[in-house]
């Protein structure tokens, strides 16, 4: 006798998942984060790995039964060496933000001191946020962007780290639209003694494709996620030379974390060859050429666009002049079948939960296949419901050209 099916076991959640992935379908995604994961990645993430304890690492376990299981992580941690070029990766931590958390506990105690870049200029919050963990166990101090472009402000980067000389020194954001200058960083953290961290967690995938500049050799130690535009599932990663090996596994296994979840590490395993192909590093330089054809199209409907631009996978528009708050805009938005995030904008004079700006990224739709033509159709579509936020005649007619639109270009992993 088989064993039910999960529509038969809980139809409601099979509902959502079903509802959700028709949502996937039909709208154009833009958040930046977000992607579609394969077939592949997706298959390894829900298997029976779920159903194993790993605690420690390959060969030097806790349990017993990892025959397997360490080949899988070892897989994953030798594909990513070879994929970004480093001696070590631990392919443990949770996501993104815990893993940032163990290069904390490797190297800081409370109160130390550590420079990262203010959430309100583009980084992350655990990059020393005040409301943020990391902003309260330790003395952070926060850097920005100039008034005049909105580039990182390296005179106060080089001026707060010779102020308090910190452990630590992030560079890496989730909102910053421009090449990360990783030299000019290393130098700084060199100056004043300091462990220059790179957060890669939105640019990781354009790094291993060859899109964007690697802090390879300048940032002493590389965090990110393996999502986002590495493709991966939602999981963390620490990649370091062998100096760094063993103090970063021990600050994530025992230090901060238990068990790994092993279907995440073998979906990682997966995402990592599929980043070392050919097809993969056409997408990564796709992703930037049609965030630029997206930019170029706004700038041309009068959208007003953080440093003017974009180098990489993102944009983040600013609606003052056009009197559109960036709530009002990303919701209008997704009732058109567009969704993307309001966003603060540097030196923002409206709150957090209600800002200036909308966040947007290629990443999702480039993997559909879509391409400039397309980019210019999308970046017109967002304009005129920025333009008429509330014409929702207009707006259902934007939905259903977008619908259409996404007919054309299958998503990758998605099982209607």
């Amino acid at each position: 006798m088989s064993e039910p099916q999960l529509n038969q076991v809980d139809p409601e959640i099979a509902d959502l998942i079903r509802k959700e992935a028709q949502r996937q379908h039909d709208k154009v995604r833009l958040i930046p984060s977000e992607n579609y994961a394969s077939r592949a990645v997706l298959e390894a993430t829900g298997s029976v790995l779920s159903n194993k304890y790993s605690e420690g690492y390959p060969g030097k376990r806790y349990y017993e039964g990892q025959q397997y299981i360490d080949q899988v992580e070892t897989l994953a941690i030798e594909r990513l060496k070879r994929l970004f070029g480093v001696d070590h990766v631990n392919v443990q931590c949770y996501s993104g933000s815990p893993a940032n958390f163990a290069v904390y506990f490797a190297f800081c105690k409370p109160g130390d001191p550590i420079v990262g870049m203010g959430l309100p200029s583009g980084g992350h919050l655990t990059h020393g946020w005040n409301v943020s963990v990391t902003g309260t166990y330790f003395k952070s101090h926060q850097y920005g962007v100039r008034r005049d472009d909105q580039r990182i402000d390296f005179d106060e980067v080089a001026r707060l780290a010779r102020e308090h000389k910190p452990k630590l020194l992030w560079c890496g954001g989730t909102a910053y639209p421009r090449i990360i200058d990783y030299a000019k960083f290393a130098e700084i953290a060199r100056e004043v003694g300091a462990i220059l961290v790179a957060d890669i967690a939105h640019i990781s995938g354009l790094i291993a494709g060859g899109a964007h500049p690697s802090p390879l050799g300048k940032a002493e130690i590389i965090t990110s996620t393996t999502h986002k535009t590495l493709r991966g599932p939602r999981g963390g990663m620490i990649l370091c030379d062998d100096k760094h090996r063993a103090a970063i596994d021990k600050a994530v296994f025992p230090g901060l974390q238990g068990g790994p979840h092993n279907g995440t590490t073998a979906a990682i395993a997966v995402a990592a060859k599929e980043a070392s192909t050919d097809s993969f590093k056409k997408y990564a330089h796709a992703v930037v050429e049609n965030a630029k054809a997206m930019a170029e199209t706004l700038l041309s409907r009068g959208i007003s666009l953080v440093t003017g631009g974009t180098e990489n996978h993102l944009l983040l528009a600013d609606l003052t002049p056009k009197q559109v708050p960036g709530k009002v805009a990303a919701k209008a938005l997704d009732r058109a079948g567009i969704v993307c995030n309001y966003n603060s904008i540097p030196f923002d004079p409206r709150k957090p939960f209600d800002p200036s700006g909308i966040r947007l990224g290629t990443p999702a739709i480039t993997s559909r296949g879509m391409g400039v033509g397309e980019m210019k159709i999308i970046a017109n579509f967002i304009a005129d419901v920025v333009e008429q936020p509330g014409d929702e005649k207009l707006i259902e007619r934007i939905a259903g050209q977008v619908r259409e639109l996404c007919g054309k270009f299958p998503a990758p992993g998605l099982q209607l």
